[in-house]
């Protein structure tokens, strides 16, 4: 049996979070925004290097802090993927402080940024509006497309074991 592997979902109320869950592991997609009240948890199982890891994928609700999460569920993390929405700047702005938190309180656990919602770009609004060296490794995504959702949970799941 392989081994297993806690990934949390972090960002805004809004940022797309449970549409990203749902595209990577159901490939299903809604456009109706339904709140995530608590934590929704799903498995995937992936194979990496010839060894299948089952990624257990904590969406929790969006909050416009990680502070205000619940500490519980972050315990026992092997990896974030913190979710923005391209489209909405107030989810984005606070980014170094989330992450200098973040490497506070879980200085071992590895952070893959997610900018959500890629469908959107268009010709003003392009990833290079993202210079600032923290979206550097962003990983842009569509949860309505699935365009590169997949990437991101392999990168995640590539730093986390």
């Amino acid at each position: 049996m392989g081994q297993s592997k806690k990934i949390i979902l972090l960002g805004h109320f809004g940022v797309g979070k449970t549409s990203v869950l749902r595209r990577y592991v159901d490939d299903a997609f809604n456009e109706d925004y339904l709140v995530t009240v608590g934590v929704h948890v799903k498995k995937k199982d992936i194979v990496l290097n010839d060894e299948t890891i089952t990624l257990i994928i904590w969406d929790i609700e969006g909050n416009t802090s990680i502070d205000k999460a619940r500490k519980s569920y972050l315990l026992g993390t092997h990896g974030f993927i913190y979710v923005f929405d391209i489209t909405r700047p107030e989810t984005y702005e606070q980014l170094e402080s989330e992450f200098d938190y973040l490497k506070e309180k879980f200085p071992n656990v590895p952070v893959t940024l997610a900018g959500n919602k890629a469908d959107l770009f268009d010709e003003e609004f392009t990833p290079s509006f993202f210079n600032d060296p923290i979206f550097e490794q962003c990983i842009f995504t569509s949860a309505k497309t699935g365009d590169t959702v997949e990437d991101l949970f392999k990168n995640i799941a590539v730093k986390a074991t």
